[in-house]
């Protein structure tokens, strides 16, 4: 059973990825040297801004810019789920923000050199809110991999960030959703920092019919549990 302090149930530490991961070389760089010191938040940081659709509008179809006329090239899909608590109660009105690689497995930052096409019709984010039950829905087309140069023909698998905010800047949390029965996820060191295989599992979504469109997008589901015994693992931010 999850330790809870306060209200606050704890992640079990093999459901989460370390600091530092040998096997993903840039935690090496960047991982804390010291241990974390508790920064006690003012208003500013709990209360905000508020974030809404109003000042923030939501950009849920990736597949086309806005005021464009051409579509992404790609295959177009379906990607919804529900946003809960470790209750199985859902977040109401978060801002969920999510960016990835176009088809062929290249960013739209010109920090990405992969030589690989840019796509002149897609961006490759967007952002979404949750509704009164916790439920989101985008339209997107699907990432391709695309080599990261971590060892020896290292190529991530095809995923999508995830950024989900709630009352402020300081409530952000990040992840990573993976496609299933992608051969690379054995191989990535990325989806594997989380020990725990059930926890893993978890950052894989699911291929849902209902989500899917007949004749036009395949629809895959991606639950996000924000903490306790069920939490989908948060991974650190990062362009890879």
């Amino acid at each position: 059973m999850s330790e809870i302090i306060s209200g606050y149930r704890r992640p079990a530490p093999e459901h989460q990825p370390p600091y530092d991961a040998p096997a993903y070389g840039s935690t090496r760089l960047r991982h804390p040297q010291q241990p974390l010191l508790r920064m006690p938040h003012t208003l500013t940081e709990t209360s905000s801004p508020r974030f809404s659709p109003e000042r923030y509008p939501e950009t849920a179809d990736l597949t086309m810019l806005t005021g464009g006329k051409g579509h992404a090239m790609g295959e177009r899909i379906i990607v919804g789920g529900r946003i809960l608590d470790e209750d199985g109660r859902p977040i109401r009105n978060a801002m969920v923000e999510v960016w990835q690689a176009n088809a062929a497995g290249r960013y739209n930052h010109e920090g990405d050199q992969h030589d690989a096409p840019l796509d002149p019709n897609f961006e490759g984010r967007g952002r979404v809110f949750t509704d009164e039950n916790g439920w989101y829905r985008y339209v997107t087309i699907k990432p391709g991999a695309y080599p990261w140069r971590n060892h020896h023909n290292a190529w991530r698998p095809n995923h999508i960030h995830y950024s989900l905010f709630g009352a402020g800047f300081a409530q952000r949390l990040i992840t990573q959703m993976y496609f299933p029965g992608d051969p690379l996820l054995p191989l990535d060191p990325i989806f594997n920092t989380v020990p725990d295989e059930a926890a893993r599992n978890r950052l894989i979504s699911k291929f849902d019919l209902d989500l899917t469109q007949p004749e036009w997008a395949l629809g895959y589901r991606f639950d996000v549990v924000l903490r306790g015994r069920d939490a989908t693992p948060m991974e650190d931010d990062h362009h890879d």
